[in-house]
């Protein structure tokens, strides 16, 4: 199957759930921080119309390109940026937003644009170069450190970035085989992944988790994420709403960690008898639990089934 006729099934995760979460209005600055091919910006766009302004950032430059011609109707309304969501701090100033925005969409999964990409290396589908890179200007790809990294080293990865418990298992079964011969491709590593007995959950394919965990690591993935997080609420206008979709439980436990701490009115500990901190709430969630998809856009689109959406909004100074 041609790469072109699957990306032309992309749907945005959730588009619904987000407008009404971030309480979208005409007139208003957005930022999505992970434009991918710009469905989501797309929505964001027709909601604030006609005056409403949106910064796009990827830093996959295919998906800039791709943005860009579905945007191209919405022409002296965004500006895009080829850039980490880690740098949205110094993007916002560049372009004259230091103030903030009124809601910013970080969308955490991996596109339909790189999962589609044959090259890529993103999925076990298709045997293609093991690679992953989300930016190929990064250094390391997943065939890098499948061939470099030491067995514990290697193991250590794959259970922290993948949860795989068969972690060691399957370490040991990669140094097995680049001992023979260097892993090129996807297909050599879902190899690796079986020839260790792994078995997969239930309607998951076995290799799953450690394809996860590599895609994680190659790409700094919560690195980049707890950048972002780092006083992130400052992003913000007073009102504007900060949204996040996870879709596993890694990224999902430092935002909900975040957002906890950013409303909470003390960070003493808890046997301290009299506050000395001097914190004070800097947000309120608007989604007091992790918000899921429906059943009937799951349907529509599988993408969504593992996804949640975490809001929260900047009270004033």
């Amino acid at each position: 199957m041609e790469d072109r006729q699957r990306l032309g099934r992309h749907l945005p995760v959730m588009a619904d759930e987000v407008l009404t979460a971030l309480a979208v209005r005409p007139g208003g600055r957005y930022v999505d921080a992970t434009v991918g091919e710009g469905g989501m910006s797309e929505r964001l766009l027709d909601a604030c119309s006609p005056d409403g302004r949106l910064l796009a950032l990827d830093w996959d430059e295919e998906a800039l390109a791709l943005s860009a011609s579905r945007l191209a109707r919405f022409e002296g309304r965004v500006n895009f940026v080829r850039s980490s969501f880690a740098e949205l701090r110094r993007v916002l100033a560049e372009v004259g937003w230091g103030e903030g925005a009124d809601g910013i969409i970080v969308d955490l999964g991996v596109s339909t644009l790189q999962l589609g990409r044959d090259a890529r290396g993103f999925s076990f589908q298709v045997d293609a170069p093991l690679d992953m890179r989300m930016d190929q200007r990064l250094a390391e790809t997943a065939a890098d450190l499948c061939n470099t990294l030491p067995e514990r080293e290697l193991a250590d990865t794959i259970y922290q970035y993948g949860e795989e418990r068969a972690s060691r298992r399957i370490a040991r079964a990669i140094v097995q085989r680049r001992a023979e011969t260097p892993l090129r491709t996807t297909g050599d590593l879902r190899a690796s992944v079986l020839s260790a007995g792994v078995r997969g959950r239930p309607g998951h394919d076995p290799a799953t988790r450690t394809f996860q965990a590599l895609r994680i690591a190659v790409n700094r993935e919560l690195e980049q994420l707890e950048s972002l997080l780092e006083r992130g609420w400052e992003l913000l206008r007073p009102g504007g709403r900060l949204a996040f979709l996870t879709y596993h439980s890694l990224e999902d436990r430092l935002v909900k960690q975040a957002f906890t701490m950013w409303s909470a009115s003390c960070l003493c500990p808890p046997e301290r008898p009299v506050c000395g901190c001097g914190w004070s709430p800097k947000v309120r969630r608007i989604t007091r639990r992790k918000q899921t998809a429906s059943q009937q856009e799951i349907l529509r689109n599988p993408r969504a089934r593992s996804a949640g959406l975490r809001v929260v909004e900047r009270l004033a100074a």
